[in-house]
């Protein structure tokens, strides 16, 4: 069974993320997806709400599960007993911090291979910060996240 781990902060889940997802998803017997805790970020959304946001997000979805994790990934990636590491790239940027990661990842646990997948067209430029930016600053962003995201964006600001 061959079983990929996707990566994340994931605050908020977009539609890019989505979209590699269901990618992924097609390729292997089994997605992880793996919501980082990521203490050192000022999240929008807890650990507990963003996993709760990519169940909803892929609940059609068969074969994706959705697991919080802290830690190192290689350690949730065996715990996953997932041989294969999913990553997107929208840009040059992302490919250098990526490959970095890579390296490292490779030193750690040199049975985990690396796949990277570059986003659609339409979600090339989307990343989860920009999302929240626009969010916070009254910029409507329905079209850039799933509907369940759109409206836990929108309930989290109500109440700041």
């Amino acid at each position: 069974m061959r079983i990929a781990i996707y990566p994340g902060t994931f605050d908020p889940v977009t539609n890019g993320h989505y979209d590699l997802v269901k990618r992924a998803a097609s390729m292997f017997d089994h997605l992880v997806i793996g919501v980082a805790e990521s203490p050192s970020k000022n999240t929008l959304f807890s650990l507990e709400e963003r996993v709760a946001l990519l169940r909803e997000t892929c609940s059609e979805l068969n074969n994706v599960s959705v697991d919080g994790f802290s830690g190192l990934l290689v350690d949730f990636a065996t715990e996953k007993k997932a041989t294969i590491l999913v990553r997107g790239l929208r840009t040059t940027m992302d490919f250098e911090y990526e490959f970095g990661l890579t390296t490292m990842y490779r030193r750690l646990k040199p049975e985990l291979e690396s796949l990277f997948l570059t986003p659609a067209e339409e979600y090339a430029f989307l990343s989860s910060t920009l999302v929240r930016e626009v969010a916070i600053h009254g910029g409507e962003v329905e079209q850039f996240v799933p509907k369940c995201v759109h409206r836990a964006i929108t309930k989290k600001l109500a109440a700041k």
